[in-house]
């Protein structure tokens, strides 16, 4: 896989040191966050060192397709990220520069690019989230605490604390606003209003109200009844955005704005739905009935204890109309996430379970159960085998009673570990084999499925049926006039799935266009048009592929025929 042209690092040492400073705002202006004006900088050596993260950067992009193209999702060929040899941003603004290229070239660079930079920033989002679980309890924001659970989930987007902060006090803007109109004396109108509690109910009531009037009434937010098990509802900026969410993500700002303005509300950990609780007697009360409980699902709903289980439908002890940290609000967000994960089983990835793993197991690191579900998920996928391993003995440690689940994953680890050494590589198939001569089709080009009218790109194809006699049986494939006895084509689906069609199925795409699959670089390096172009590895199995694709494109175009 050859390095795609853009504008590279080396660009910067064409001009002269005095023009480097000048120009630092043009070519990298994403770096400039990094630098105060009061920095004494040698913008040459900021230079030079940003030129050897790309170096580096590429470097490692470009071995990516080589070790991983056989793995069905990269991971155990990170630890050369994890010793990188230079500052991480300028190893990430390589890897952004890479993912900005134009848009239908350099497919793979991007795929890798794209795997890479969500992994390294994964990695510095736990490293925060373990220093904010060392943090001192009155310090650790409940905000923050969701943001870095959003960060986590969706590392490539640009969510920020400071971000999410700015729109949560635009909101508590709006709450004063309607506030002084109610009581222009209000303490919670202040310039530091939130640092000191309002001691007062009615004071306190009137807070509530406003807050009430401005999420539910001026700016609709509402509890996601319809869509509720969709994980949007759990990411905080898009609470933010969509003004939708489950019980606890919209406790979370709920319980944000009260406290910026003086009322202290506190998280409860009811079974099935989240709750806040706000003081009506002493301070500090071990005694239920001295609350009211807040429901930010149902728009700000004030609730009684006997409220509380009619929603819920049944009696629940005392133990759970109690307060809870800011880790076991995280653990309630987290386990959310993680069943949603166990549910999306279509994602062949399992992308939220493992992530949801990941974070779970950042708080609570011996947790057996968690750890077995993340060294079985690992199995499943047959990705990672040394890190089962390793999962596996720290689970003996943690509870020797585990030694027969552990036991027969570590045997079949290890067989897998030894097949893998074993490979000898991809299977390469020639047309020009007697048993290929029905191939019509080759890979890269762009079909349409005749029965369910699906856009698809094939990059891979069998002479016949080479699934197992319950796929086929379930697929119905002996209803098809040539059966399982004709060839088969592995497609990326414009919907982002992946499929196995027959050929009988399939006919050429007589408006052929991009086929917006996240798998397309793993497979393809460019799309002319018309066309994918197959990368190195593609390339190797299908040799003769290419030349056949350019043919067929052109026979099928020149003659205007579909």
């Amino acid at each position: 896989m050859g390095m795609p042209f853009y504008m590279g690092t080396s660009y910067c040492f064409l001009m002269l040191p005095g023009e480097q400073e000048d120009r630092l705002p043009q070519m990298w202006p994403s770096l400039l966050k990094y630098y105060s004006q009061t920095d004494s900088v040698s913008w040459l050596e900021e230079y030079k060192a940003r030129h050897n993260a790309g170096l580096e950067a590429q470097r490692i992009v470009a071995s990516f397709s080589k070790r991983f193209f056989s793995e069905h999702v990269p991971c155990d060929g990170f630890s050369d990220i994890e010793t990188l040899g230079c500052p991480s941003h300028f190893f990430e603004d390589e890897l952004m520069c890479i993912l900005n290229m134009e848009g239908r070239k350099g497919l793979t660079w991007k795929y890798y690019a794209k795997k890479i930079l969500y992994f390294l920033r994964q990695q510095n989002i736990l490293k925060n989230l373990k220093e904010y679980l060392q943090r001192p309890t009155d310090r650790q924001s409940f905000l923050e605490g969701a943001v870095l659970i959003d960060q986590y989930c969706n590392p490539l987007s640009d969510i920020c604390l400071k971000s999410v902060q700015a729109q949560v006090d635009d909101i508590t803007d709006k709450v004063r606003k309607v506030l002084r109109t109610k009581n222009p004396r209000h303490p919670s109108l202040a310039s530091k209003a939130g640092e000191v509690l309002i001691p007062e109910v009615e004071l306190q009531r009137q807070v509530l109200d406003a807050m009430n009037c401005v999420l539910y009434e001026q700016l609709k937010y509402k509890g996601n009844e319809l869509d509720y098990y969709n994980s949007l509802n759990s990411y905080i900026h898009q609470v933010l955005i969509r003004r939708t969410g489950i019980p606890i993500s919209l406790s979370v700002l709920y319980l944000t704005i009260a406290r910026q303005l003086g009322v202290k509300l506190e998280p409860v950990n009811f079974p099935s739905h989240f709750l806040l609780r706000w003081c009506q007697g002493k301070e500090g009360s071990t005694d239920i009935f001295d609350y009211t409980y807040i429901d930010a699902f149902g728009k700000g709903k004030q609730l009684t204890v006997k409220e509380c289980e009619y929603l819920i439908g049944h009696h629940v002890t005392e133990e759970f109309y109690g307060v809870v940290t800011s880790k076991e609000v995280l653990q309630r967000m987290v386990g959310n996430l993680l069943n949603l994960g166990k549910r999306e089983s279509t994602d062949q990835s399992y992308q939220l379970l493992r992530d949801s793993l990941d974070l779970y197991l950042a708080m609570y690191p011996d947790n057996v159960q968690h750890l077995m579900l993340q060294a079985r998920l690992y199995f499943h996928l047959g990705i990672w085998p040394e890190k089962v391993l390793d999962i596996l003995q720290h689970i003996q440690a943690l509870d020797p009673s585990q030694h027969g689940a552990v036991g027969y994953l570590v045997q079949h680890t290890l067989e897998h570990i030894e097949r893998r050494k074993e490979e000898v590589g991809p299977e390469v198939k020639h047309r020009s084999d007697e048993k290929h001569k029905e191939v019509c089709f080759s890979i890269g080009l762009i079909m349409k499925h005749k029965r369910y009218g699906y856009n698809c790109v094939i990059y891979g194809w069998d002479p016949a049926c080479m699934m197992g006699h319950e796929w086929i049986r379930n697929m119905n494939v002996h209803s098809l006039p040539h059966g399982p006895h004709q060839p088969f084509y592995n497609v990326l689906v414009e919907d982002g799935s992946c499929r196995y069609a027959a050929q009988e199925n399939l006919e050429y795409n007589s408006e052929p266009r991009e086929i917006p699959h996240p798998d397309i670089g793993r497979y393809f390096s460019e799309f002319t048009g018309v066309h994918y172009l197959p990368n190195t590895e593609l390339e190797i199995r299908y040799p003769e592929d290419l030349e056949l694709t350019h043919a067929t494109v052109q026979k099928i175009y020149s003659s205007g025929k579909e």
